[in-house]
């Protein structure tokens, strides 16, 4: 799907950036344009709440699929974030103040699309003291209230800038997925992500283990930045040193010529290599496809992902 606004409009703050050619995606990497009942259905539903989501201002490349099947990632406390990482598709800027009854139309919306698991995230607000934790925590309580069947997993900025309390508010929340993306090897930060730090990202998810050892935490990166092998290896050696439970790995798409260039197309073949290997750590799911996102197919995955370690319970 094209981004409905050019560059120069949608990313004023990118444009100095030399344009990177985008190269031909291969036939594995391609999908149809959303269309559909049930994609027109949970559109208006989104936008009658006057809702944000990820799929839309990310341009997943699955929000034709998902969308028909009325799933969404809903993204709070603004479209405009704080940081400006060379992958991402949201614009960057000085956001509005928060919105005090968004939790309430994001449980709204989850309870209208009837959803089974809900993934929640956001933009970077590094201009809130506590990064928005207590807006997390709200929308969290929101969502139990109007939705007590829905399960909910959240993806989160790092909170660099905020005390340990702002995580500490997020966890006790008691969402049943904490995912926070490490999105590329740390070698790559200074281009890709410059305004996070590997080893904080990693050491937040360390902490929610410690806070509480019964949640599920997730993360995932993008391959085809210019990362090889031996990096992704590592990469998966410190999430599992961090006790992370679940990785996702997908292909890096460009969103436009002002973003960080694709180094390369990675096949399925070298995914299936990737999902071996990290099934061989001790991970107890994985996702490694192209067409892979943090919250593509994420409620068929949760249920997955509580089988699995019933079954390594019943095994130890």
């Amino acid at each position: 799907m094209q981004d409905p606004d050019p560059p120069r409009q949608r990313h004023p703050e990118k444009a100095h950036r030399p344009d990177n050619p985008q190269p031909k995606k291969p036939a594995w990497i391609r999908v149809k344009a959303p269309s559909g009942a049930g994609y027109r259905e949970t559109r208006d539903i989104l936008r009658k709440g006057g809702l944000s989501t990820v799929c839309e201002e990310a341009a997943c490349p699955n929000v034709g699929e998902c969308w028909s099947q009325r799933h969404a990632t809903m993204m709070i406390m603004g479209e405009i974030c704080t940081r400006g990482c060379t992958f991402c598709n949201i614009a960057t800027g000085r956001p509005d103040a928060l919105d005090p009854f968004e939790p309430g139309r994001v449980a709204d919306a989850v309870a209208k699309l009837g959803l089974k698991h809900v993934v929640i995230t956001s933009v970077d607000r590094d201009d809130l003291e506590d990064g928005g934790a207590e807006h997390f925590a709200r929308t969290i309580r929101a969502i139990r209230h109007r939705a007590p069947a829905t399960t909910i997993e959240i993806l989160t900025p790092d909170f660099l800038k905020c005390a340990p309390s702002a995580l500490e508010v997020v966890v006790a929340a008691r969402p049943d997925v904490f995912n926070h993306n490490l999105e590329t090897v740390p070698g790559l930060y200074p281009s890709v992500r410059p305004g996070a730090r590997y080893f904080h990202s990693l050491r937040l998810l360390q902490r929610v283990k410690e806070i509480d050892p019964t949640m599920f935490t997730k993360s995932g990166i993008m391959v085809g930045l210019g990362e090889d092998r031996q990096a992704v290896m590592q990469v998966m050696d410190d999430m599992r040193a961090a006790d992370v439970d679940f990785l996702t790995i997908g292909q890096y798409l460009q969103p436009t010529p002002k973003h960080h260039a694709v180094a390369r197309f990675v096949t399925p073949e070298e995914f299936r290599a990737y999902e071996k290997a990290a099934l061989g750590k001790g991970f107890l799911m994985v996702s490694a496809t192209p067409l892979t996102r943090s919250s593509y197919h994420a409620g068929e995955d949760f249920a997955r992902l509580r089988a699995a370690r019933l079954k390594r319970a019943g095994q130890g």
